[in-house]
C-alpha cells in the first residue's frame, strides 16, 4: 500500500506541475461529470447509506446526496468569477499602477473524510479541491464501507488517478499518508485525529482545515415557542440517530419552562419516531458495536426520563432523555454522538454562558428564545463555530455562508466561495506601470521629497 500510495502522490505531483488542472474549461467539465453521475447513481448511494447507517431514502438526498448537488451546482454556476484576479484598491504612494490577488491552487491535497456522513463529507470537499483546481487523494472512512465503494466507484469512472485517487483503509493507511508530503490537508474527525493530524502536518508546515466537533449546547429560555423548539430538536438531534457533529449534544432549558419542554419533546419524539422507534424502517442505525457499546455505557436507569431501549442486532438505541445530570458527569465530558440527550435546568442565562465559555469550545451553539436581549446575550458573547437561533443543525446547509469550527472544534472553514477560497492561495500582485517613476523613493533623500513621501502615504 505505501508504494502504491507514494506512485500515485508522485503522479499526481507530475500532473499538477504540467498545468493540466489549470483550466477553466477542465474544472467545470468535471463538475458536470459530477452532477451528473451522481443523479445517475442516486439509488446506489441511497443503498450505500442504507446499508453504512440505516439511512432512509428521504433523509439520505435531504442531509447528503442533494446537500452535494447543490455544491457542485454553486461551484459549475460561480466557478468563472471565482478563478478571476480579485481587484484591490492601490495607495496613492504606489502610482500608477494596479493591485490584484490571483487564486492559486495548492496543489496536491489530501482529504479525510469520516463515517458518519460519508458522503457528504467526502464528496464536498472534494467538489471544492477540484474546483481550485488542485489534485486530490481521497481517504475515507473503514467504517462506512459501503458508502467508500460508491465513492471509489465515482472517481474511478470520472477521474483518472493522476487527478483523484481513493484510498481505503483505517490507522495503517492513515499512517502512510500521514508520512507523505501534501500540499494541504482537509481532516473531517474526532479531535484526538485532528490533534494527530495537526501535528504531523506541522513537521512539513503542511495548512490544514480541521473540521472537528464538540458539545454542541442548545438553550431554552423562558421566552421561546416550547412546542416548536421540541419539534426542531427532536428532529435535528436524533437525524442520524445522533451522530452528527453539529447534533445538539445537551440542553440548558429554564426552569420555569422545564416540565413544558420535556413533556412537549416526548410527545414529538413519538410523533415523528412512533410508540416503537426501534421498528421504524426510516430510523437508522448506529455505526457499528464499538460505538454502540460506548453509548449503552452512559446509560443508567436512575437518570433515564425518556426513552432507554435499544437493539444490539440491529444496532438500534431509542431516543432517550436523561435527567438530574451535573456538570461532572462523564457525559458532560465526552461528545455524545448519539441518540441520547442530557436535560439541565437552569435560571441564571450568565450562569450557561459562563458554563459555555469556561469549557471546550463547541462546533454549534442554539438558543430557542424570542426574547431579543437573551438572543444577542448569548450570541455575541459565547464562543462557538455556528449555530442558530429558534432552530438546530440547518446554518451548515447552505453554500452562502461559511460552516467550520473555532478554536477546539476546528480550524478554518468551507462551503461555497469559502470552499474554493480553502483549497486557494491568494497571491497578492502589484501591476506597476512603466511610463512614469515617481523619484521620491529612491535615495539621496531630501527635506522637499520627505515632504513628498508625508502626502502620498497619510
Amino acid at each position: 500500500m505505501k508504494k502504491e500510495i507514494i506512485n500515485i502522490l508522485n503522479k499526481q505531483r507530475k500532473y499538477f506541475k504540467d498545468n493540466n488542472t489549470f483550466s477553466y474549461n477542465v474544472r467545470k467539465a468535471y463538475l458536470k461529470k459530477m452532477y451528473l453521475y451522481i443523479k445517475e447513481h442516486e439509488d446506489e448511494i441511497t443503498e450505500a447509506l442504507y446499508l453504512d447507517l440505516g439511512k432512509s431514502k428521504t433523509e439520505s438526498y435531504m442531509a447528503e446526496i442533494g446537500m452535494v448537488l447543490n455544491e457542485i451546482g454553486h461551484l459549475i454556476k460561480h466557478l468563472r468569477k471565482y478563478m478571476k484576479p480579485k481587484r484591490c484598491k492601490t495607495p496613492l504612494a504606489q502610482y500608477v499602477s494596479k493591485s490584484f490577488q490571483l487564486p492559486m491552487p495548492y496543489g496536491n491535497v489530501l482529504i479525510m473524510s469520516p463515517w458518519n456522513y460519508p458522503f457528504l463529507l467526502s464528496i464536498d470537499p472534494l467538489c471544492e479541491a477540484l474546483a481550485a483546481g488542485n489534485t486530490v487523494i481521497l481517504k475515507t472512512s473503514e467504517y462506512s464501507k459501503n458508502t467508500s465503494n460508491v465513492i471509489k466507484k465515482l472517481v474511478d469512472d470520472i477521474f483518472p488517478n493522476e487527478l483523484v485517487y481513493v484510498v481505503f483503509g483505517g490507522y495503517e493507511e492513515n499512517q502512510i499518508l500521514l508520512e507523505q508530503k501534501f500540499d494541504y490537508i482537509f481532516f473531517t474527525g474526532s479531535k484526538g485525529v485532528g490533534k494527530i493530524v495537526y501535528e504531523t502536518a506541522a513537521r512539513t508546515l503542511t495548512p490544514v482545515t480541521l473540521e472537528l466537533g464538540g458539545k454542541s449546547p442548545c438553550i431554552i429560555d423562558e421566552k421561546c415557542n416550547v412546542k416548536l423548539a421540541a419539534k426542531r430538536i427532536a428532529w435535528g438531534k436524533f437525524l442520524n440517530l445522533g451522530q452528527t457533529c453539529v447534533s445538539p449534544d445537551y440542553v440548558f432549558c429554564n426552569e420555569k419552562v422545564y416540565d413544558k419542554f420535556v413533556l412537549c419533546l416526548q410527545n414529538e419524539i413519538i410523533k415523528q419516531y412512533g410508540e416503537n422507534p426501534l421498528s421504524n424502517p426510516n430510523y437508522g442505525k448506529i455505526i457499528n458495536q464499538r460505538h454502540f457499546a460506548r453509548l449503552l455505557g452512559y446509560f443508567d436507569e436512575s437518570n433515564i426520563l425518556f426513552g432507554g431501549k435499544y437493539d444490539e442486532d440491529k444496532l438500534k438505541i431509542e431516543p432517550t432523555l436523561l435527567k438530574n445530570i451535573d456538570y461532572n458527569h462523564r457525559i458532560m465530558k465526552e461528545e455524545i454522538f448519539g441518540p441520547i440527550l442530557p436535560i439541565i435546568k437552569y435560571s441564571s442565562l450568565i450562569d450557561v454562558v459562563e458554563y459555555i465559555n469556561s469549557n471546550e469550545t463547541p462546533l454549534a451553539l442554539y438558543i430557542f428564545s424570542k426574547n431579543r436581549h437573551n438572543i444577542n446575550y448569548v450570541t455575541n458573547y459565547s464562543a462557538f463555530g455556528g449555530g442558530c437561533v429558534n432552530d438546530v443543525v440547518i446554518h451548515l446547509a447552505t453554500t452562502n455562508m461559511s460552516f467550520g469550527g473555532f478554536k477546539e472544534s476546528g480550524i478554518g472553514s468551507y462551503h461555497g466561495k469559502k470552499g474554493f477560497d480553502t483549497f486557494s492561495h491568494y497571491k497578492s500582485i502589484v501591476d506597476k506601470k512603466t511610463w512614469i517613476d515617481l523619484p521620491m523613493r529612491y535615495q539621496p533623500y531630501n527635506s522637499f521629497f520627505d515632504r513628498l513621501i508625508h502626502f502620498f502615504m497619510k
